[in-house]
């Protein structure tokens, strides 16, 4: 009984060696890969995202809409050609929302100096 008792033991302890072998192995490859990295940018990305969405919304589109002598939201503004609708507002709200955030992304980046980051030194 004892004898089972003793290798049960040394069978946990090496189960518990194994899980923190993968354990080190993980946080390992995190830092070494720029996980935290990655996913600081995807959240970031998804807040900026969400902040030019709203200024394009709530201030450019209305300007727009202004400017082309539609009051109504410039996403509403369309085309009807021999029965078909062509939402030529809402293609131009979806270009000025990549122009802005691509800006964003860019002058971020370069701000940052992020550019520099992946080269390698010579």
């Amino acid at each position: 009984m004892e004898l089972n008792n003793i290798k049960d033991k040394i069978q946990v302890s090496a189960v518990k060696d194994s899980v923190k072998n993968q354990m080190f192995e993980f946080m390992t490859f995190v830092r070494t890969q720029g996980v935290v990295g990655l996913a600081i940018g995807i959240i970031l990305g998804g807040a900026v995202t969400t902040v030019v969405k709203a200024l394009i919304d709530d201030i450019i589109n209305p300007i727009i809409g202004l400017v082309l002598n539609q009051a109504k939201n410039l996403t509403d503004m369309t085309w009807q050609v021999m029965g078909a609708t062509i939402k030529y507002g809402d293609f131009i709200n979806v270009l000025i929302n990549f122009l802005v955030i691509a800006a964003v992304v860019y002058y971020g980046v370069k701000l940052l100096k992020l550019d520099r980051v992946d080269k390698k030194k010579e």
